[in-house]
């Protein structure tokens, strides 16, 4: 029962954070990764907890956990590679304004 527990709470997840981003403007999508690098910062901690309180007899716990501390990883770590290329063109176009 606790597995089915685990199971509903990983895809409301899922299911709030697509609703959530695909409300938001194409536009906006590069400055809300730069400010929203903490939240995934988080979310990878709070996956890591939760891998962590995994039931080691329970392959179903155990491959959700691991699931979202690889792709938490992989979101954060995609914020901050967005972040410095948006922040690389900023200095880039500021350099062509000065001259």
């Amino acid at each position: 029962m606790e597995g089915i527990v685990y199971l509903y709470v990983f895809v409301l997840a899922a299911f709030t954070g697509y609703e959530v981003i695909s409300r938001v403007p194409v536009i906006l999508h590069t400055p809300l990764m730069s400010g929203s690098n903490f939240i995934h910062g988080v979310v990878l901690i709070g996956a890591m907890v939760v891998m962590g309180h995994a039931d080691p007899d329970s392959p179903l716990q155990l491959t959700l956990g691991f699931f979202a501390v690889l792709l938490g990883a992989a979101n954060a770590a995609g914020g901050y590679v967005v972040t410095e290329r948006m922040l690389a063109m900023f200095k880039a176009g500021k350099k062509k304004g000065a001259e």
